[in-house]
């Protein structure tokens, strides 16, 4: 499920049928989840089975030795929890690293903030430049995510390093526990249906999100050429109001993770989509902590 918002580089489990889950969802009285009929992966895939006998011309299938019966498939090849949980954890635990490390190798005083400052934001350039080039790759490079990875968390580092020193001592720490807060409140209330992922969700979500960003860009320009803080979208009450707006767009684009994980899973999607996974829940945990970054340096340079 490919999003057509190449911004937020939303990159799901699909192979050029829609979005998985809304196009190809199961319904009600309608094809079941694994089966061929409703099963984006049964192309050809390990999940695809001829109709009639399931273990026909399946490699994997064993004859039982005492039975001489077909035992269950063995699924391999196929992405599971374990594999998102393994990737998304090394993905994030790339940024974080390189984070504490740019933290600590790159100071920020005045004597080096310029050069520091230079480092981290090319790095973030560079970052961002990497993960529009794998949003568009069909299939997903780790080096190319982990380099992504890597980048990011430079980026990270120095920004955060950089207000933590002059605005608030205690901020980069609220940020990462509002961002984890966002994570647990998010998985909870998808688990337990509260959040219902469908199609007018999507489109509501990249909508809003697409008119968000260009607000924001047009407030970066205006800021660039006009000097000052553009529109004042980052700066006193509408900084904050969008600040808050910003969050709440992060916690849907996590239900939407939660979603394309939940339906490659069911769908039988190749192992190797677990590193889109991973790529597509970094991405929107790095943009929850930058939202909680800004919305709380507006805060305390208010106090």
């Amino acid at each position: 499920m490919r999003s057509r918002n190449p911004v937020f580089s939303r990159r799901g489990f699909s192979r050029d049928n829609g979005y998985a889950g809304f196009n190809a969802a199961p319904q009600a009285g309608g094809p079941a989840v694994g089966t061929q009929q409703g099963n984006p992966y049964a192309q050809g895939g390990p999940a695809a089975q001829p109709a009639g006998n399931p273990y026909a011309q399946n490699p994997y299938a064993q004859q039982d030795v005492q039975y001489g019966a077909p035992q269950a498939p063995v699924t391999t090849g196929v992405m599971t929890m374990d594999d998102v949980v393994a990737r998304t954890a090394t993905t994030l635990g790339t940024v974080v690293v390189t984070a504490v490390l740019s933290w600590l190798l790159l100071p920020v005083d005045e004597a080096n903030l310029g050069k520091s400052y230079a480092i981290g934001v090319g790095a973030g350039l560079v970052a961002m430049v990497l993960a529009l080039v794998q949003s568009f790759k069909r299939r997903p490079s780790p080096a190319l995510i982990l380099s992504y990875a890597a980048l990011e968390g430079v980026f990270l580092g120095v920004i955060s390093s950089a207000v933590s020193t002059y605005i608030a001592d205690g901020v980069v720490a609220q940020a990462v526990l509002g961002t984890m807060a966002v994570f647990a409140g998010v998985l909870v209330a998808y688990k337990a249906g509260w959040i219902r992922v469908n199609r007018r969700f999507y489109g509501f979500v990249m909508a809003a999100a697409l008119g968000f960003v260009l607000l924001m860009a047009v407030n970066l320009l205006f800021s660039v050429f006009g000097g000052g803080d553009g529109l004042g979208f980052r700066s006193g009450t509408l900084g904050i109001v969008f600040g808050v707006i910003g969050i709440i767009l992060g916690a849907c684009f996590l239900a939407l993770d939660f979603k394309q994980v939940e339906d490659g899973i069911a769908y039988g999607a190749p192992r190797e989509e677990a590193w889109f996974a991973a790529f597509g829940l970094t991405l929107t945990l790095v943009w929850i902590y930058m939202e909680f970054l800004r919305l709380l340096s507006i805060l305390n340079s208010s106090d």
